[in-house]
């Protein structure tokens, strides 16, 4: 298979590739999903239509040289057709081996065979079509996020719409940020897969009340030991290119510091190591799978009888109705964990903070609803109080990093890096009072219908 452009990428621009077969037929693919489309995670590229496009004249971009194997399959769950694409990706410049195993057939028998599969074999749901693997090779650079950010639900009719179409966006955001949560890759994407990781757990919290099942409570679990995997790395990252650079500038040459430092950086090595570990295992491909498996058999559905009617009502609720209840909710609490946070202690305003938190990923989630200037506004003073005070939260793990460090760093240097840190701290609180004012004075930005 041959991948055709124009000399302008005309057609990858618009998320398309022109693809020749051995027999000089063509056709027309979608690479890269359209935004405002609901979107399931290992979907192949689909064919748009089969005519040239009128873009001017075609030239290779990248080819796949290989074989193709059909397997009929019988499976517990039922029959399964696999293909397996097994061969080498080629550019001009480089090439390298690919393999890619497409199944088809019922829910439960892909997801059933894909998970088996999993325990032994590196099998994840492909996070980029073939050809727009192949244009990554020829341009040298990793292949584009199909999805990135937030999810948009703004064309979420109902509740359970809105839980599939974050669902699928948040899996892809993750699977795209996985290969590059390693050494030398930069701090990026671990930071992104954090995030993306706090929104996905978010989505399951925001939408537990229409939806909450255990297949639900349980990728959760899964979540959340990932996320324990990913803490670690990121918070040497924050240290050694924030607080630690900083006192290491205001000291220059010291090398109690430096020691310090050094020690950090292999506490930081190890983290990324047992992360990678933990991405290249078989539980990691376990929990995509159990995210898919949400997406295709939609378990939260499988109640009851006597409370099939209620739950297909909450699902089926007005979006805007469901969100603005929510964020009610959470507004109230934010409201109440911060009365008369003049006074409040480090723990008190740690607190205020979680709640800071989830309110921030839930008005995130559902800002597209109400866009606006003053959607905006709220959004921004919201991010300037949990900015303010995670600087606090950030002091305190530093500290407990520097202290996790032991005999073997000079005591002074850990002093000396607690006391930079404190000190950081002090004026963080003042602007965090300033950023709750300013918080309270725009109030909230949804409204009920």
């Amino acid at each position: 298979m041959i991948w055709l452009d124009s000399a302008e990428a005309a057609l990858a621009e618009r998320g398309l590739a022109l693809e020749q077969s051995q027999r000089g037929l063509r056709r027309m693919l979608r690479t890269m999903p359209e935004a405002a489309q609901p979107w399931l995670p290992g979907s192949p590229a689909e064919m748009v239509k089969a005519s040239d496009p009128q873009d001017g004249p075609m030239v290779p971009v990248a080819a796949f040289s290989g074989r193709r194997s059909l397997m009929p399959l019988t499976t517990p769950e039922g029959p399964v057709q696999a293909v397996l694409l097994a061969g080498k990706l080629r550019a001009v410049a480089d090439e390298r081996p690919v393999a890619r195993l497409l199944l088809e057939g019922s829910p439960e028998a892909v997801l059933g065979l894909a998970t088996r599969l999993a325990t032994d074999l590196p099998l994840l749901p492909q996070h980029a079509a073939l050809a727009e693997e192949g244009r990554a090779l020829a341009r040298g650079k990793s292949p584009r996020a199909r999805r990135r950010g937030p999810p948009d639900l703004a064309e979420a009719a109902t509740v359970e719409e809105a839980l599939l179409g974050a669902l699928g966006h948040l899996l892809e955001v993750m699977l795209h940020h996985a290969p590059a949560c390693r050494l030398g890759a930069g701090p990026e994407g671990v930071h992104q897969m954090r995030v993306g990781l706090r929104r996905l757990r978010s989505v399951l919290k925001v939408f537990r009340p229409a939806a909450g099942c255990q297949a639900m409570q349980e990728f959760d679990a899964g979540l959340k030991a990932l996320a324990d995997r990913l803490g670690p790395a990121r918070d040497w990252d924050v240290f050694l290119g924030g607080l630690g650079a900083k006192v290491a500038a205001a000291m220059p040459g010291d090398k109690r510091i430096a020691a310090l430092l050094k020690a950090g950086e292999a506490r930081r090595q190890a983290a990324y190591a047992a992360l990678r570990a933990e991405l290249d295992g078989a539980g990691f491909r376990r929990l995509v799978l159990a995210g898919l498996g949400l997406l295709l058999q939609r378990p939260w559905r499988a109640v009851e009888p006597a409370e099939a009617a209620d739950r297909a009502a909450r699902l089926e609720e007005s979006l805007p109705e469901f969100a603005a209840a929510l964020l009610d909710k959470r507004w109230h609490k934010l409201r109440s964990e911060g009365e008369e946070i003049e006074g409040h202690s480090a723990e008190a305003l740690h607190e205020v903070r979680l709640e800071a938190k989830r309110l921030r990923y839930a008005t995130e989630l559902f800002a597209p609803l109400w866009a606006g200037k003053a959607t905006r506004r709220f959004q921004r003073r919201l991010a300037a109080l949990q900015e303010e005070l995670g600087i606090a939260n950030d002091t305190a793990v530093a500290r407990s990093l520097v202290a996790s460090l032991g005999s073997g760093v000079p005591a002074w240097a850990i002093g000396a890096v607690e006391g930079f840190a404190t000190a950081r701290a002090g004026g963080a609180r003042k602007d965090a009072l300033d950023a709750w004012e300013d918080l309270m004075v725009a109030g909230p930005s949804w409204t009920r219908l």
